[in-house]
């Protein structure tokens, strides 16, 4: 899970000149004017990312992507992406870019 962490906050961090990361305390928050990304420290099986996306302008696929307007949570954006995998990490690259964009 660590090293998937690491390929999410070098895929997050390489999408644009002024990306910064900032460390709190329940997350690490990805900005560039504003926080467009956090990422939540890793638990055993499954890592997660908040994204500053509308959930309604995006398919949301189940056990990849949630929609946590509703719900309460720690971090910016109402779009939950889960990565299990690498392979994910390149899956959410267009959201990750939609996101980077939204601030």
């Amino acid at each position: 899970m660590a090293e998937l962490a690491n390929a999410v906050d070098e895929a997050l961090l390489g999408l644009g000149n002024g990306v910064n990361r900032v460390e709190r305390k329940q997350y690490r928050a990805c900005r560039r004017l504003r926080n467009f990304a956090c990422v939540c420290p890793p638990r055993r099986s499954k890592l997660l990312v908040h994204l500053k996306v509308d959930p309604k302008h995006v398919d949301l696929a189940h056990g990849f992507t949630r929609d946590v307007s509703v719900l309460g949570h720690h971090g910016t954006g109402d779009l939950e992406v889960r990565p299990r995998a690498p392979r994910d990490v390149e899956r959410a690259q267009d959201l990750f870019r939609a996101s980077y964009a939204a601030v």
